[in-house]
């Protein structure tokens, strides 16, 4: 489904992405993992086109989407939920799940997709008339992706979803992530610091040092590495 080749990006003179090579399957979960500063957050963005990439070449379905613009791929259906959830303060959850379908016209099927939402998380149903800026860290985290789903993702990009969330808010969102994938069959790219948890509901996995790709296997087989339990899951 998503094929990244080579892809070199930039920060001005900085090489940020230094010939990455990833390949996500239709239906699969695979995960990016990697310290802070690796590159992950960058490898989203370009994907996305908010980063442009100075070489190399992503593509979707076989089609070439390297340099479009994120009003170009978004369409697509590659649909992200950026780093620190970025939902917008000032409008209700309603108004931020509407904004997420905001390029749909199918009435009956947005309706559907809202009820859907909310018996993910059923805390948003109750909060439907609320700011957005007034919900806990965990629930806006919940609303984020929920704003993604609006959008009908082809393939759906995760960056950090644990971040600063407690424990068991945590696990609720990776329990959710599994499901989407499960029951709407999306796609999911998910970058993530947990390394732990990442693992353990993605297919493959990419390990990601300094802007290069270091190891690429199954997740089961990611999980029994030395090395990978040494430097990411305290072991």
């Amino acid at each position: 489904m998503l094929k990244i080749e080579k892809l070199e990006t930039y920060y001005g003179n900085i090489q940020a992405l230094k010939g990455i090579d990833i390949e996500v399957l239709d239906g699969e979960i695979v995960t990016l993992i990697g310290a802070n500063g690796a590159g992950k957050t960058t490898t989203l963005m370009s994907i996305s086109g908010v980063v442009p990439p100075r070489s190399g070449k992503i593509t979707l379905n076989g089609v070439n989407i390297t340099g479009k613009a994120p009003d170009e791929i978004v369409p697509m259906g590659i649909i992200q939920v950026p780093e620190g959830r970025r939902i917008f303060p000032d409008l209700t959850v309603a108004e931020n799940l509407d904004m997420g379908a905001f390029l749909r016209n199918d009435d009956a099927e947005i309706k559907r997709d809202i009820e859907y939402v909310f018996e993910l998380f059923p805390i948003l149903s109750q909060r439907r008339n609320q700011r957005g800026g007034t919900l806990s860290g965990g629930e806006q985290q919940m609303l984020a992706i929920s704003r993604a789903l609006m959008a009908k993702p082809r393939i759906l990009l995760l960056d950090e979803p644990s971040l600063g969330l407690a424990p068991i808010i945590v696990q609720q969102i990776f329990d959710i992530i599994k499901k989407i994938n499960v029951e709407q069959k999306t796609t999911v790219f998910l970058v993530e610091q947990n390394a732990n948890l990442a693992l353990k509901i993605a297919n493959k996995g990419y390990v990601m040092e300094t802007g290069r790709i270091t190891m690429a296997d199954t997740c089961e087989n990611l999980l029994k590495n030395d090395e990978v339990q040494k430097a990411y899951l305290g072991m």
